[in-house]
């Protein structure tokens, strides 16, 4: 084979690669003659010996499964005669929210290629997502390895490159410490909800962040209800559990949310009788009593009262506490060393018992002042500011959604962006649920908010919500995406955010003079070229 020679300019592989000299100018000629870098016509992955998709696994490398908004039996249809790994991919809740430590695309390679063994990653799937990757990964064994492609031996043979451990607080294996600062209610008067402003100290850990990052915060469970579970075992809070009490244990380390089906299994080992063949039939995701929903772990000992496992059996058979993630509502440019959170606390009631939010009351309420925790910084996977600051920006942000934008607005005051800021915020009252009332009005009234548009759902006799605003601003909304702006939305994936992009499609046939499909072709172009993002969750 001759080997092909690289213009000085063109550096595809490092000269710290992990390869010979030999190995890297090879693969520097390749993947130019392959891209067409040096001039020449690309060449097609059939021509250069590559399968399609990028494990050659014959898959287009196309996700219409990719919704959050999309129920999980709908993602499996679409994904129906795909690769094992993309259909695992299918299972996810599909947010790329980062809180497993991947996106939902590498999770699934991870686990179908066995670098991955936990299957219960994906707090925003929960359970039902868990259940279905355990049922594929029953396949891994019986799917032939993909052919490799053309050039990869050369990558094979070479040595493996050192794996590199993120650096403190840069990814959640390896969190940092943050110093809770204080919180705030941002909800007045007759307010249903309880949100908070909340502040940390990052100076110690020397963290820092981008706009439109997320902040990985590790909870702990509220001790009252870690007594509740203690007393229904029948064990003394100071039992030793892997070199921790029971007690600690508990508090620390283990999800007392959904029951798990491991749970359900050891209590099925336990119990006899029709009691055992509930537990098993909840093992196996079935709902015998039409209660399997609600059953969370002191709600499942309940359920199956009298039978005691043995506390090490019983913390074995949980799922590991998984850290919280948060849109950022600070700018690190405006308050170096400082972050802040805008965070609902969710209580609730179901039968006659109270239920709350691990993180956000956590947050809300447990943690005091000057308290260390353990913390991350995620990287924003395709949601941040354009790089070029005059270009405007339109930010959709109901409730907490509001915390990106009050982010982005922060960091182009404190770099001088000149580009025009429009954000649409609502809620359910304008007494007592506009979050940061006096500082949207103050950047408004200063300019650098150049239009803030409100919806309050509880206000009128009809409910009137964001999307309502963004089409009665329809004209003005296709001026400015007309004029380049991008285009941003925070805030619920299953309502909110299909609601305004039903309403963005509208806007935009109606006042770009298109058809339905071509605005809907309009608005998927938008997101090609990543002008319309969305943080939604």
């Amino acid at each position: 084979m001759t080997q092909m020679t690289l213009p000085p300019t063109i550096e595809i592989i490092p000269a710290n690669a992990p390869f010979s000299e030999g190995q890297r100018l090879w693969l520097n000629g390749f993947l130019v003659g392959m891209l067409g870098l040096d001039g020449s016509t690309a060449l097609s992955p059939i021509e250069n010996g590559v399968m399609l998709g990028p494990q050659g696994d014959g898959d287009d490398g196309e996700a219409p499964w990719h919704d959050p908004a999309m129920a999980i039996a709908d993602r499996m249809k679409l994904a129906e005669g795909r690769p094992l790994r993309r259909r695992m991919m299918a299972a996810m809740a599909q947010q790329d929210c980062g809180q497993c430590g991947y996106n939902c695309a590498d999770y699934s390679d991870s686990i179908a290629n066995k670098s991955e063994a936990r299957l219960n990653l994906c707090a925003p799937g929960g359970k039902e997502t868990a259940r279905m990757l355990k049922q594929l990964f029953e396949e891994v064994d019986k799917v032939p390895a993909a052919k490799p492609a053309a050039g990869a031996a050369a990558v094979a043979s070479a040595p493996a490159a050192p794996e590199v451990k993120a650096a403190p607080g840069r990814a959640r294996e390896n969190p940092a410490e943050a110093t809770f600062l204080s919180r705030h209610l941002l909800n007045k008067g007759a307010s249903e909800k309880e949100t908070y402003h909340v502040e940390f100290d990052l100076s110690e850990s020397k963290l820092d962040y981008v706009v439109g990052d997320s902040f990985g915060v590790f909870a702990r469970n509220d001790l009252g209800l870690v007594d509740q579970i203690i007393a229904l075992l029948g064990a003394s809070h100071t039992t030793k559990v892997n070199n921790k009490t029971l007690r600690e244990a508990l508090v620390e380390d283990v999800s007392l949310s959904p029951a798990p089906d491991k749970l359900f299994e050891l209590l099925s080992f336990i119990t006899g009788g029709a009691q055992r063949e509930k537990a098993r039939a909840l093992a196996q995701g079935e709902d015998p009593d039409g209660d399997a929903a609600t059953l969370d772990v002191m709600a499942a000992l309940q359920k199956f009262s009298g039978t005691r496992p043995h506390p090490e059996a019983f913390v074995e058979a949980l799922e590991p506490l998984q850290p919280r993630l948060y849109s950022i509502s600070s700018s690190h440019n405006a308050t170096p060393g400082k972050l802040s959170l805008t965070v609902d606390s969710v209580r609730y009631v179901i039968g006659k018992r109270k239920r709350v939010g691990v993180a956000s009351t956590f947050l809300g309420e447990r943690i005091n002042e000057g308290d260390k925790l353990k913390v991350y910084v995620q990287k924003a996977h395709g949601f941040g500011l354009p790089e070029d600051p005059k270009i405007p920006v339109i930010m959709i942000g109901p409730g907490t959604g509001i915390a990106p934008f009050r982010a982005f607005l922060l960091d182009r005051k404190a770099t001088g962006a000149q580009g025009k800021n429009w954000l649409f915020f609502g809620h359910q009252r304008s007494d007592c649920d506009f979050f940061y009332r006096d500082e949207l009005n103050a950047m408004k009234t200063s300019g650098l908010l150049t239009r803030l548009s409100l919806a309050w759902s509880r206000d009128g006799e009809k409910k009137f919500y964001v999307q309502d605003r963004m089409r009665e601003l329809g004209r003005e909304v296709w001026t400015w995406l007309a004029e380049g702006a991008h285009l941003y939305i925070c805030g619920d994936a299953k309502r909110m955010a299909k609601d305004v992009e039903r309403a963005l499609v509208d806007i935009v046939a109606q006042f770009g003079a298109r058809s339905t499909d071509e605005a809907v072709s309009f608005v998927a172009d938008l997101k090609k070229k990543g002008r319309f993002q969305a943080d939604v969750y």
